[in-house]
């Protein structure tokens, strides 16, 4: 049995999506078990309205954990987890510290998860930094930029760090073999890049634990050319959301041009089966949130507009993370 703490209170659709995810997850998956950390009379009062509209929980596998307060967005993060001990993020991440649960999940505060994951779960012995890491759809499939939002201010032993974590995420979780790593970089020239990238790419071409292939231009990255993306986190988050406006645009812009006539609205008709199997290639929810790696537990940060499919498939992704032994392995080569 697989369990799993789940923030209710956090994201802007909570609580309602949040334990429509659970509830789906559960009904999938019997080897799966969510805490549901949150303020019991609501997460009751969304259980019941779930039951109404034939959408029934499984109450063996769902446990509620009260934590009456909630962190909101607009609060600073470290004080948050620090003076709000039975927020719903502190009470799940301590289920998490002590043993009770093997991963948490939550759609809340950003901030307040990547200090929660630093302080409350803390990192594995020999970790510098714990990066946040997120599944971009590609070309070819997916690949993990990594760090995407936990650390702006890297340096060069950091990111090789980042780029054996992605590895062993990749090949472990994703089934990739021997993954293709790469740096994010201004050129695919050596020579090129800022002081970082300068310093940081001859470690990583001497780092025999990694499939290093050298450097990626940004361009390159939806066409699936490398498995694991290394940068820092301030690039790697302008990665993420310029990755996830463009995307957003097109799809409004594609609907707008499939709907401006006739002819294209019966074309429309026509292709919507086709359409909707290319365009879901490119849907981020279906690969749940973004874990954080380097941690003694499973930290995996939503979308903060997380809906019930994403959180779903990011309780399930846990499933595959535990059963795996990421954080055994990544033990494994700290020890060696």
């Amino acid at each position: 049995m697989i369990k799993v703490a789940l923030d209710v209170m956090g994201g802007d659709n909570a609580p309602y999506e949040i334990i429509k995810g659970a509830v789906l997850a559960v009904s999938e998956n019997k080897e799966l078990k969510v805490f549901l950390t949150g303020q019991t009379e609501l997460i009751e009062e969304n259980l019941d309205k779930l039951k109404s509209e034939g959408i029934a929980a499984d109450r063996k596998l769902l446990e509620i954990v009260e934590a009456p307060e909630i962190i909101t967005n607009d609060e600073a993060p470290v004080m948050a987890i620090r003076k709000k001990k039975n927020s719903s993020i502190s009470v799940a991440m301590r289920l998490v510290k002590e043993g009770e649960a093997d991963a948490f999940v939550s759609a809340g505060s950003t901030g307040a998860v990547l200090v929660g994951g630093q302080l409350v779960v803390g990192r594995l012995k020999g970790i510098e930094r714990s990066p946040l890491a997120s599944l971009l759809p590609t070309q070819k499939g997916v690949s993990l930029l990594i760090d995407c939002g936990a650390n702006v201010d890297s340096r060069s032993a950091h990111l090789v760090q980042y780029a054996i974590m992605g590895s062993i995420y990749m090949e472990n979780v994703m089934g990739i073999k021997n993954p293709k790593v790469a740096i994010v970089n201004v050129g695919v020239e050596e020579e090129k890049g800022n002081a970082l990238v300068k310093e940081t790419y001859p470690l990583l071409k001497s780092c025999t634990d990694i499939n290093f292939t050298g450097s990626i231009e940004t361009r390159q990255i939806p066409y699936g050319d490398a498995d694991v993306i290394v940068c820092d986190a301030f690039v790697g988050n302008a990665i993420l959301k310029l990755y996830e406006g463009v995307a957003g645009v097109l799809l409004e812009e594609i609907k707008k041009g499939l709907l401006s006539t006739l002819l294209s609205k019966i074309g429309a008709m026509l292709s919507k089966k086709a359409l909707k199997n290319t365009l879901s290639k490119f849907d981020a929810t279906k690969h749940g949130g973004a874990p954080m790696l380097g941690l003694n537990g499973l930290v995996v940060k939503t979308h903060g507009n997380a809906k019930h499919n994403e959180i779903k498939n990011a309780l399930i992704q846990c499933i595959s993370f535990k059963n795996q032994g990421i954080n055994d392995k990544i033990k494994e080569y700290l020890s060696e």
